[in-house]
């Protein structure tokens, strides 16, 4: 019998449908499946409150664990064939309760030598989100194995007028009757079931060597070269922005909400004015960094780490 484990936190149940899908089929031919959804401690709330959706930024992007109910006995008990680990993507970071629970003694447990599967699901930039996936797995001896990134597939500027109607109102609808539905298309969500025949293989072969593989040719992961730039930059700036933050006080102060103010709305800046400008250096470099762009989309659809070749 195969055990297979899988982990994951969905805020909007989004994760939930799309790893539902995932593993639907993958249950049966001596192939048992136990589920492990992390809960935070306390919980967050959804639809977000203004406030309190700056307010994460600091602690996300500095990967600062936060408490959260751990794995029930009969999760820990077992030895696993396979982990697989569903994450959003908060602030170019996996959200803290993905990161809370990647630094606890309990991902050492369940983790330490098992094959892994990373599935994202997010708006559209995941590249940085899951090279610190990637360390973060390494930390507790994971293997990670394969990969799948999900993603809004509307152009970055609507993408972020969706998410913002869907996160502060809690409605995946059109916004203002003209915005395309926010998040993944219900056909990407649906058709996620196709990315289980080539794990189920895998994993009774036990040979996960060409999984990756398997796995882009079924289109699991596209790798836009402009949002790799835009994500390097975000990351760089925030940062600085999260680093002077974490400084003026516990979540909720008043000293620490007058800077993350100041942030929303550099933040909004920065999509609507760095961003083109990113675009506009990106089409000026294109063809002198094709060789370059080639080997970041090779490296950043694959399950290596740099810091470990």
């Amino acid at each position: 019998m195969k055990e297979v484990l899988v982990i994951h936190y969905s805020q909007t149940g989004q994760l939930t449908s799309i790893l539902e899908n995932m593993v639907g089929t993958l249950s049966g031919d001596s192939i048992n499946i136990s589920h492990y959804k992390i809960v935070p401690d306390p919980q967050y709330g959804f639809p977000w409150k203004p406030t309190q959706f700056y307010d994460v930024f600091p602690e996300t992007f500095l990967q600062i664990p936060a408490g959260f109910h751990p794995p029930q006995p009969d999760i820990l008990d077992k030895k696993y064939d396979l982990v697989i680990l569903g994450y959003q993507v908060w602030y170019l970071t996996p959200s803290i309760p993905i990161t809370s629970f990647l630094k606890s003694d309990f991902a050492g447990k369940l983790l330490k030598d098992t094959p892994v599967v990373s599935v994202v699901a997010c708006r559209n930039m995941w590249i940085q989100a899951q090279e610190k996936i990637k360390r973060l797995l390494v930390s507790v001896d994971a293997k990670l194995v394969g990969h799948i990134a999900l993603v809004d597939r509307h152009i970055n500027h609507i993408s972020v007028i969706t998410i913002e109607h869907w996160m502060l109102s809690g409605r995946k609808d059109r916004y203002l009757s003209l915005f395309p539905k926010p998040g993944i298309s219900d056909s990407d969500i649906i058709n996620a079931s196709k990315f289980g025949q080539p794990i189920k293989d895998a994993l009774l072969a036990a040979d996960f060597t060409k999984l990756q593989e398997n796995l882009l040719q079924m289109d699991a992961v596209r790798v836009n070269p402009l949002l790799v730039r835009t994500d390097e930059r975000g990351n760089i700036l925030f940062s600085k922005w999260a680093n002077l933050i974490i400084k003026k006080g516990a979540p909720g102060g008043p000293k620490r909400l007058k800077w993350l103010r100041l942030f929303k709305f550099y933040l909004k800046f920065a999509i609507w004015f760095i961003a083109p400008i990113v675009f506009v250096v990106f089409l000026i470099t294109y063809f002198p960094m094709t060789k370059k762009r080639n080997r970041e989309r090779k490296y950043y659809a694959s399950v290596a780490l740099k810091d470990t070749q």
